[in-house]
């Protein structure tokens, strides 16, 4: 059984809409990494059995309860060199410099 059958039995029964928008829920579902999907998975289960609200549309179920991406990290040249003490990337800290003219670190 794949990823999308699990999903599809949590959420057809929930909502008046769910047949509607299988094919739309399929390509939606497939756009995510099996990780996101599992998160997804989780957080919708999760809300069902504790009776909280999840949207009647499986589509928009699905994109509100996906994982947040979260915003890249930045350290100016100086605040990198005062934690690290040298300009060599480290911890997962990578160097751009995306203006031409002021180094960056981005994790």
């Amino acid at each position: 059984m794949s990823s999308f059958d699990f999903l599809w039995q949590l959420v057809q029964n929930h909502g008046s809409v769910a047949e509607l928008h299988k094919a739309e829920l399929a390509r939606v579902w497939d756009g995510y990494t099996l990780e996101e999907q599992r998160h997804i998975y989780r957080s919708i289960r999760d809300k069902l059995r504790a009776d909280k609200f999840v949207n009647y549309n499986p589509v928009r179920a699905v994109q509100e309860n996906a994982p947040r991406a979260k915003p890249p990290q930045t350290l100016s040249f100086n605040d990198y060199y005062a934690r690290y003490g040298t300009t060599e990337e480290r911890d997962g800290w990578k160097m751009t410099n995306p203006t031409g003219q002021k180094v960056i670190y981005v994790k």
